[in-house]
């Protein structure tokens, strides 16, 4: 699954999804008192979103596959006097981790996947979340026009993807944040919770 195109990015510096700062829909989740206890960023980047959760006291763990990515967050966690884990872990293996989260965030993984990771990953998700724990997702959209960038997801992708595993409590339209000349993209918010 490592991808040398992410890795390249984040040498270069130039990731139009890395925006130096939390998305807002975090940000707003966070605010509502929906993401809760130890938290899981799967695919975490620089850290941002893991960064601002951990600013508000929860306990984040970040995973992701790029080591540039991971170094910065956890340059930016040191910095920041901040005390997030950030661990280079692919997120297909969360079983390895051997940790139990009350909430996973996933901001931007998703809609990386091919069709046939979908359904494996929702299983190792439940490896990583007990009965009752939820899982936010904000992906690139399908109302998102044809172009560059990442896959764009259907609504009916994310319900196939995970049901019988989580309940799906809302999807709704939302943006996804970047750094690009046509702006910020169409994207799927959606709240799942572990059955």
């Amino acid at each position: 699954m490592a991808d040398d195109r992410f890795e390249q990015a984040y040498q270069a510096g130039g990731a139009p999804w890395d925006i130096g700062r939390p998305q807002g829909a975090i940000v707003r989740l966070a605010e509502a008192g929906e993401i809760r206890g130890t938290v899981l960023d799967v695919g975490c980047g620089t850290g941002e979103n893991a960064l601002h959760l951990a600013a508000l006291g929860r306990p984040v763990l970040g995973i992701d596959l790029s080591q540039t990515a991971i170094a910065t967050a956890q340059q930016k966690a040191a910095a920041r006097g901040l005390s997030a884990t950030f661990r280079v872990h692919d997120a297909l293996r969360l079983s390895k981790l051997r940790w139990r989260f009350e909430t996973a965030i996933d901001v931007g993984f998703f809609h990386t996947l091919e069709n046939e990771q979908r359904r494996p990953y929702a299983m190792e998700l439940t490896e990583a979340l007990g009965p009752g724990s939820v899982l936010h997702i904000l992906c690139f959209s399908d109302e998102e026009p044809p172009g560059p960038g990442p896959r764009r997801v259907e609504e009916y992708d994310i319900r196939a993807t995970f049901r019988s595993l989580f309940a799906l409590v809302r999807v709704e339209k939302a943006e996804f944040e970047a750094n690009r000349p046509e702006g910020n993209a169409k994207a799927w918010l959606a709240t799942l919770q572990r059955i």
